[in-house]
């Protein structure tokens, strides 16, 4: 069994108490003594951190970047401006999903790509393959810059203060900027994993990472591990790779099409002409045989990927995510079931279904989402049978 990497913040998480675990290959933690209930909850109600340097970070440079990258990336790379970042997919030939990304544009020279831990391995191999003939380069840089996530309604006042600015990015998501914390030149993303509007990416030189870590800790955000960072994005309806990205129960490719959001990651232009798997993503826009739904459970109990999903003796598929989460109600947090399902197309949002729960078929509902947001506030929805 090969050692398990660390990230530049594995003492911060040692200090702090947490459950350590084997996540891609990386030692991270799960959860802290305050646990994974009340690390969600701070998070909608208030300010959290998340270390998110496992995720692999690449920088591409180089005359010929952009004609690469609208090969290699589903998002239209060409309309990027400086300043602003695009969620993608990395397709493969037959229209499934070799990843799933995030490309940001801080600087003009050069583009910065964010992949998943899991992956950076099989995916900087994927761009070995394809980079040929093409004059650009693209490098890891996973080891040399830190990745901290601060989301939650108090993150944009608690980023205000410590840099001494009165605005931080233009107020849309995925706008960027450069700012100056305490002397420190620190890359800022209006981005994140857990569909709090209020929520941003740090990124920072190793050798300054415990240091910003602890700062903003002293400003008041609490650490939250990997625990809440999952049921915070199966509440926001956010896929995970692995899940609802990747291969199916079957062995087969998910159709990126299958997913929702990939409305938001898919460019079909005339300048994605090279786009690989194009062909296949055409076919899909005319539809799938299955896709990804909202799904939350009405009878008492908890499903779990894999669990399978019936209309009456019809199968229609299966629970690629799920688990409990809690939300706040007058009387204290209450917890709910909820997760994703890969059904048959022919589903319809309002279907009652039932999920097979360790041989007792419990009845859930197809929803629309889990929860919305207003400007500042994630608010649960809470499906009444």
């Amino acid at each position: 069994m090969s050692e398990l990497k660390r990230t530049q913040l594995y003492n911060c998480h040692l200090e702090a108490g947490a459950s350590m675990v084997d996540f891609g290959g990386w030692e991270m933690p799960i959860q802290y003594p305050s646990k994974i209930v009340a690390e969600h909850l701070c998070t909608r109600t208030a300010c959290s951190l998340f270390d998110v340097s496992h995720m692999g970070r690449v920088r591409i440079e180089g005359p010929d970047t952009v004609a690469f990258l609208q090969k290699v990336l589903s998002s239209d790379v060409a309309s990027l401006k400086l300043g602003w970042a695009q969620y993608c997919i990395i397709p493969n030939a037959e229209g499934g999903a070799v990843d799933d990304a995030y490309l940001y544009r801080f600087e003009e020279d050069h583009y910065f790509l964010v992949i998943n831990a899991s992956n950076t391995d099989k995916d900087l191999a994927h761009f070995a393959r394809e980079v040929e003939g093409y004059n650009c380069t693209v490098t890891n840089v996973t080891a040399d810059c830190a990745s901290i996530a601060i989301q939650g309604p108090d993150s944009e006042a608690l980023l205000k203060g410590f840099a001494g600015v009165e605005t931080l990015t233009e107020a849309r998501r995925n706008a960027l900027n450069i700012l100056d914390f305490e002397g420190r030149r620190i890359k800022l993303a209006r981005t994140g994993y857990t569909g709090e509007p209020l929520s941003y990416e740090l990124f920072v030189d190793s050798a300054e990472a415990e240091w910003l870590w602890n700062r903003l800790l002293e400003l008041g955000a609490k650490p939250a591990g990997l625990g809440a960072r999952d049921t915070l994005r199966l509440e926001a309806g956010l896929p995970l790779y692995g899940h609802e990205m990747g291969i199916d129960a079957d062995g087969k490719d998910i159709p990126i099409y299958a997913v929702p959001l990939s409305r938001f990651a898919v460019s079909l232009t005339e300048e994605k002409k090279d786009l690989i798997g194009r062909a296949a993503l055409e076919a899909q826009t005319q539809g799938v045989e299955k896709k990804m739904y909202h799904i939350c459970l009405i009878d008492r109990g908890v499903m779990r990927a894999g669990m399978k999903v019936y209309r009456g003796e019809e199968e229609l598929g299966y629970i690629t995510s799920g688990t409990m989460v809690p939300y706040m109600t007058e009387n204290g947090s209450v917890n709910r079931s909820i997760g994703t399902a890969y059904l048959k197309s022919d589903v319809q949002v309002g279907d009652t279904v039932q999920i097979d729960v360790r041989g007792k078929k419990l009845k859930a509902a197809i929803v629309r989402c889990h929860m919305k947001v207003d400007a500042t506030h994630a608010i649960p929805v809470v499906y009444q049978a």
